[in-house]
């Protein structure tokens, strides 16, 4: 079997889910236990136990696997269509769509609308898109709503109340709602709204399975702003932070809502704002989550804690942490700043750098080869370099000064928080390009005052989802 590579292409032509199995070289005979992420120009993209990503040409594997493959690929429509986007920041939690074949360049008008839907509910809930709908959160008058949607017409397939939102509990001086986003795996979808609401529905009907509550269940501690990180869903596992004292981290059966075991020895205090992420480093996997004053890994199989890195953030944590092999990359704003951290064979985490560069508020960064990408308080949309942290350029004008970052085929969407614009740019350390620009419309007229347009931009299967409070709108980014 051909040598396994760290990096890949981004280009995805069709896109998995992870599916665990034997895989058999034809010639050899040779066998691998590997999870399957993609398929793409006649090669499976694996994902091995320690973490570690190769490809293998399809016509080497086995009869049976050959036949396994070509199976998922008739259950996924051509043209991008199949390709879905199951969880915040999508399947690898990079940020970065497995989208190809999109506009290179933007007319002056934007692209073209396609639909808008204007009754998502109150709240900065982001997407998730699995088979053609798009699943997000919002608050109707009192209630907690997740909602589906079609992505062919922007028609409502369903919504379902979990719970109420009292619009008390947690700060809503910028806008109450949902900050989280729903996560979907095997036709269930898992919510979290602001107040600790956890709840699994049914992904076709919108049926409720079951709830849990993280403070009343789990002695969870909320951040000013709510409960705002999304559910990972690992395997069988639910995986998420209530914070507290109790317990920090939480592993429950994602088809029962039963405990499967508790981070005792996690305490940290506030449970912030960012999502877990699951890694495997030195062959043990984990999941790494940034608290407001330390950085953590906790064992997948058991919830103990593995390694701690101090993390001095002060009023509000928020962008999710960026793991690069056994390198893990963590910002802040408030004049935080960011730290790349390094888990060492003997499993203890050392700083490789600090800086404030980067002083990431909740926007985002997302890494594209060796160089990341987001906005920094105070500098614009920036990027920098990963293994020195040292700043490659930025650039800072009235439309790129503080919002969120997404890429597609290569190019970012920076999405201005103030006023909805969004810019398409080259994602490329040669410097800022911009290739087109226009401004969400329409927009929330029951926003608040001081809220902004805060919900990540998305591209998936050849469409740009966008949002604005209760106001959904999709636009067509396919190349023509």
């Amino acid at each position: 079997m051909k040598r396994f590579l760290v990096h890949f292409a981004l280009a995805l032509l069709l896109v998995l889910p992870a599916s665990a199995r034997k895989w058999k070289q034809a010639a050899s005979g040779r066998e691998i236990d590997a999870e399957l992420i993609k398929v793409e120009d006649g090669k499976v993209h694996l994902r091995l136990a320690d973490g570690r990503v190769g490809q293998v040409e399809v016509i080497s594997l086995s009869l049976e696997d050959q036949e396994y493959v070509a199976s998922l690929e008739k259950k996924s429509s051509p043209g991008g269509s199949g390709s879905d986007w199951p969880a915040f920041r999508g399947p690898n939690g990079d940020g970065i769509s497995p989208d190809t074949g999109l506009l290179a360049k933007w007319p002056n008008s934007g692209p073209d609308k396609l639909w808008v839907y204007e009754n998502a509910g109150m709240g900065y809930s982001g997407f998730s898109v699995v088979n053609g709908n798009l699943f997000t959160l919002g608050t109707r008058g009192d209630d907690l709503m997740v909602v589906c949607v079609n992505t062919a017409d922007g028609q409502e397939v369903w919504s379902t109340a979990i719970g109420t939102d009292e619009q008390k509990g947690y700060s809503t001086g910028w806008g109450h709602g949902p900050r989280s986003t729903p996560t979907v795996s095997d036709g269930k979808v898992y919510a979290l709204g602001p107040q600790g609401t956890l709840a699994c529905v049914d992904a076709a009907s919108g049926d409720k399975v079951w709830a849990k509550h993280l403070v009343d269940d789990f002695g969870g501690k909320a951040g000013g702003w709510g409960f705002a990180e999304s559910p990972l869903i690992d395997g069988d596992k639910l995986i998420i932070a209530p914070g507290g004292d109790d317990a920090g981290m939480v592993a429950l059966d994602k088809n029962t809502g039963k405990t499967i075991w508790e981070a005792k020895d996690l305490k940290p205090g506030k449970a912030e704002y960012a999502t877990i992420i699951p890694v495997t480093i030195n062959g043990t996997p984990q999941y790494v989550r940034l608290f407001e004053k330390e950085l953590v890994g906790v064992n997948a199989e058991n919830g103990d804690v593995l390694w701690r890195s101090p993390f001095e953030g002060k009023t509000a944590v928020i962008p999710t942490p960026i793991v690069d092999g056994n390198q893990i990359y963590v910002t802040a704003g408030y004049g935080v700043g960011c730290k790349l951290v390094e888990i060492t064979s003997d499993g203890e985490a050392e700083d490789v750098w600090e800086n404030t560069t980067m002083k990431n508020h909740h926007g985002g960064v997302v890494k594209v080869g060796d160089h990341l990408y987001g906005f920094s308080d105070g500098g614009g949309l920036i990027c920098q370099e990963w293994a020195t942290g040292e700043m490659v350029w930025n650039e800072k004008d009235r439309f790129t000064t503080k919002g969120s970052v997404h890429v597609a085929e290569g190019k970012l969407y920076a999405l201005n928080e103030d006023d909805g614009t969004l810019t398409l740019a080259e994602a490329s350390p040669d410097g800022f390009e911009q290739l087109g620009q226009f401004q969400l419309e329409p927009q929330s007229e029951n926003r608040n005052p001081k809220g902004k347009v805060w919900t990540h931009p998305l591209v998936i299967g050849g469409k740009l989802f966008l949002r604005d409070q209760e106001i959904i709108v999709c636009y067509d980014v396919k190349a023509k």
